[in-house]
């Protein structure tokens, strides 16, 4: 157990961290999902902006490696793309 107050403190900041992080990509994960399941290629383009806008979001924190992010970005374009 910590025995300073300042690792105290650091505790508890990276826990908060650490479940708003866990909520963002769980949340991602789930529009990801709701992405893949579309037939429709309009709807999925305009869940498609929303979608890659979280994960470069995630990227940005640090949640997700930014190469992770860029091949999720690119297989999901490739999904709406093909859509008829």
């Amino acid at each position: 157990m910590a025995n300073h107050k300042s690792a105290l403190k650091r505790i508890r900041a990276n826990e908060a961290k650490r479940l708003r992080n866990r909520y963002q990509h769980k949340t991602t994960r789930t529009f990801i999902k709701r992405l893949k399941s579309i037939t429709d290629k309009a709807e999925a383009q305009e869940l498609l902006k929303t979608v890659t806008s979280m994960i470069d979001k995630l990227a940005k924190k640090n949640i997700i490696h930014k190469n992770n992010a860029a091949n999720k970005k690119s297989k999901l374009t490739k999904l709406v793309n093909s859509l008829a």
